[in-house]
């Protein structure tokens, strides 16, 4: 029997309370002194202080915390020590993996006085705003109940880069995207844009315009010739952004597998995102991604308004806005294509008096140029395509008209309107050609066209469809 003025010390009923060290792993700053570096055994000890604060961290950032549990007893053991750490982000709560999980499925460890277990954990941080890092300890008491410490440790995450985005339609199946990317760091923080990258979205693909970054620099073995750079050009290439400077970069996105060719890109697809890499003076990387990139509506001016004001609609009063290049037709073909959907969301707004009619609806058939000139020589008729696309749900027997009061500079030569015959309904479509001749020089816009159905007599007109500039004909030489 153990006399009461005995040590309890080796008693396998009694247990110590342990202790928690969390703190922030990250390369040291410019004039920091270094922090000493982990061992294969725990570091810690009764008196080391760790730092309070976790610093300043960014978007993109691989967050790196050490978690260390301590017995800090001189005779007592920790029964059952269990350890796990969650991140709990503004819209999310994410458990975080450690060597330590093996142990506390097991039911814990068994830790001597003096002794403690620590653990690494991490996670790409991909949201902005605060985050709390969830440290919870569990151990077993001496009557075999379980007990638990959590202690929270919350920091906020901020905004690295500001990007920016700017589409532009070129075509039924392409774009162009502008990327901005701006130091935006509330610390002052200068970084270096290692990579800048579009993923493009299924069956299309990106295509950097003009310049290059460091990662393609490096790739294409621009470094490595025998050419001397200045410093200037060096610090240019380096892709250092400083805080409040910006860098531009342009991507042109287009379709490239069969489906989505035919398909084209319309109004509202998403085309990507643009991932840009960085690094801090001290080497630290990080990753941050835009928001989706979708192809941008481009509607012709006065759309709505043009079954009662066709001439001004036909003329493009007003504004600049042409046929071709706009991505119009696949536009008005996805429209079609959504119509039970439309008619759907119609359905649920109907108690609204102001309801947009839909783009199908109002140019139930389009006129496209197919590859039109860009250049014209004055008086000189040439012959130019139209592909004509009946939208609709019933076949409709057309009419093409080229209005000549509707024309100006560039005007038809020959007959002023086309038969088309009946074109079937929902994408059936036909190309004609018409002769134009022009009369003016300079930058022209073809426009005056009109389709009409020769059944019901109803006409749609359509927006002007592409410019071309008239120069005189080269002097013949003697």
């Amino acid at each position: 029997m153990t006399s009461p003025g005995m040590s309890l010390m080796g008693d396998p009923t009694q247990t110590a309370v342990p202790s928690l060290k969390v703190m922030r792993l990250q390369s040291p700053e410019l004039r920091q002194p270094n922090a000493g570096s982990l061992e294969s055994h725990s570091i810690l000890g009764a008196t080391l202080g760790l730092p309070d604060s976790f610093g300043v961290i960014h978007v993109g950032e691989t967050f790196t915390a050490y978690l260390g549990a301590l017995n800090v007893s001189n005779d007592l053991k920790v029964l059952g020590l269990k350890v796990a750490a969650q991140l709990q982000t503004p819209n999310h709560r994410h458990p975080l993996p450690s060597r330590l999980d093996d142990d506390n499925s097991a039911g814990g460890v068994e830790v001597d006085p003096g002794g403690g277990v620590d653990a690494i954990v991490s996670r790409v941080l991909e949201e902005q705003g605060q985050h709390i890092l969830r440290v919870e300890v569990g151990y077993r008491t001496s009557d075999g109940s379980t007990k638990t410490l959590r202690k929270f440790y919350r920091f906020n995450v901020s905004k690295p880069l500001d990007i920016r985005e700017l589409t532009v339609r070129s075509g039924d199946a392409s774009c162009f995207v502008s990327l901005s990317v701006e130091n935006v760091s509330s610390n002052s923080t200068p970084f270096t844009i290692s990579s800048v990258d579009f993923q493009a979205s299924p069956g299309l693909d990106a295509k950097l315009i003009g310049g290059t970054t460091p990662t393609t620099q490096h790739h294409h073995g621009e470094n490595h010739n025998n050419t001397h750079k200045s410093a200037t050009e060096l610090f240019d290439g380096c892709g250092r952004l400083d805080p409040g400077a910006c860098f531009r970069y342009m991507f042109h996105v287009k379709a490239t597998s069969e489906d989505a060719s035919l398909k084209g890109i319309a109004c509202g697809d998403e085309l990507g995102v643009a991932v840009f890499s960085w690094r801090k003076a001290m080497g630290e990387a990080g990753r941050i991604a835009s928001s989706p990139v979708t192809c941008p509506a481009e509607k012709p001016p006065g759309l709505i308004t043009a079954t009662k004001n066709p001439s001004k609609f036909m003329m493009g009063t007003g504004n600049r806005y042409v046929v071709h290049g706009s991505g119009l037709s696949v536009d008005v073909a996805a429209t079609s294509a959504n119509r039970s959907a439309t008619t759907l969301a119609k359905s649920k707004e109907s108690s609204s008096r102001d309801v947009l009619p839909a783009l199908d609806q109002v140019l139930p058939v389009t006129v496209e140029p197919v590859d039109p000139p860009t250049s014209m020589t004055l008086a000189q008729p040439e012959q130019v395509q139209f592909l004509v696309v009946n939208h609709s749900e019933t076949p409709m027997t057309l009419q093409l008209q080229l209005r000549l009061n509707n024309m100006n500079g560039v005007v038809v030569c020959g007959p002023s309107f086309v038969n088309l015959g009946e074109l079937p309904s929902s994408g059936g479509s036909t190309i004609v050609g018409v002769r134009l001749v022009a009369l003016v020089s300079g930058l022209m816009r073809i426009q005056g066209c009109c389709i009409v159905d020769l059944t019901t007599g109803k006409e749609i007109p359509q927006p002007p469809l592409f410019n071309a500039f008239v120069e005189h004909a080269a002097p013949a030489t003697q």
